[in-house]
């Protein structure tokens, strides 16, 4: 296993820089969030690392050498958008794409059979691709990203289309991998996501980095004032702190909220009132704030909300699925 290094790479595209002058460094046994809105150049700089785009400046390297197709063979790719031939049976395509990676047609057939049965998905070897949901489309490309066992993965938004029973078992697999040694880089929008599974982050907004460093590390810089308060009986009380400037709620359900403490608020104000107010508590806790807030500390309320909303207007350009299928 072997670090990826980006160091100082731009990418632009006719008058528009997507990114510009990004660095970042990915570790064996340890996953790296790449976390930002849709047009934050995620999946540019992803390009790069893939060797499918080439930097105007700066350079990706990996062990040590600049990306190219050598490096290819050792990386596994799994693209947002979808990469497999509609036309081809399921178990037809899994062989192709793995001997395209230098695996035998012997040792494939069995790693794909191994796959598909820890996914209940041995009934789709004769099915083509068009015949799949969007949900089982993504399980059998995650699978053609695992097939060669590759040292470097790469997910870009892994979970898309998926339900919870199915996002959970790609979390295992990823987080065995991750302990197997691999080097592991996840892009997402989804905060959430990143703060639950990765190991390091690296935040991204208009093709810049604005944030990184490990996630525990990066979270403690902004102090421990969101207060996470489970209870039972009414919630009136939170109108009124919120109305009087004492805290922010920003999650908020009938018997859970997380908020936001205005600085000289003491959390012991949460608590007093919800004692008074509530006929139960069961969860009181001061904690670091959640990353979508951090960004928007960041960033800035007008973008940083939009991220947190995942509703960016923006997008990069998109690539042939082909390219996907093909990397």
């Amino acid at each position: 296993m072997a670090n990826l290094f980006v160091e100082h790479v731009t990418k632009r595209y006719g008058g528009t820089t997507a990114v510009d002058d990004v660095s970042f460094t990915a570790r064996p046994g340890r996953i790296l969030g790449l976390l930002g809105p849709n047009g934050a150049g995620k999946t540019s700089t992803i390009r790069m690392i893939a060797h499918i785009l080439a930097p105007d400046e700066g350079r990706v390297l990996y062990d040590g050498e600049p990306v190219g197709p050598e490096s290819q063979q050792r990386m596994g790719y799994l693209p947002e958008e979808r990469g497999l031939y509609k036309k081809l049976k399921v178990g037809e395509q899994l062989r192709y794409l793995a001997e395209l990676k230098g695996v035998a047609r012997a040792t494939a057939n069995e790693k794909i059979a191994r796959w598909l049965r820890r996914f209940e998905a041995e009934e789709w070897t004769d099915k083509t691709t068009e015949e799949l949901s969007k949900g089982m489309q993504q399980k059998v490309q995650f699978i053609a990203t695992l097939l060669h066992e590759p040292s470097l993965y790469i997910f870009d938004e892994p979970f898309s289309g998926l339900d919870p029973l199915n996002a959970q078992l790609l979390r295992e697999i990823i987080l065995e991998l991750r302990e197997a040694g691999a080097t592991i880089l996840f892009a997402s929008h989804r905060m959430e996501q990143v703060e639950q599974l990765c190991d390091d982050l690296c935040l991204m907004s208009g093709g810049r980095i604005v944030l990184e460093g490990p996630v525990q590390e990066v979270k403690s810089r902004f102090g421990r004032d969101t207060v996470v308060l489970e209870f039972a009986g009414s919630g009136a009380f939170l109108d009124r702190l919120e109305s009087e400037g004492h805290v922010s709620i920003h999650n908020r359900s009938t018997r859970r909220a997380e908020m936001r403490l205005h600085e000289g608020t003491p959390a012991r104000r949460v608590l007093e009132e919800a004692m008074q107010h509530t006929d139960e508590i069961f969860r009181f806790e001061q904690v670091a704030p959640p990353l979508n807030e951090i960004f928007i500390d960041v960033v800035g309320d007008g973008q940083g909300a939009d991220v947190a909303r995942c509703s960016s207007q923006q997008r990069e350009p998109v690539l042939p699925d082909t390219v996907g299928a093909a990397d």
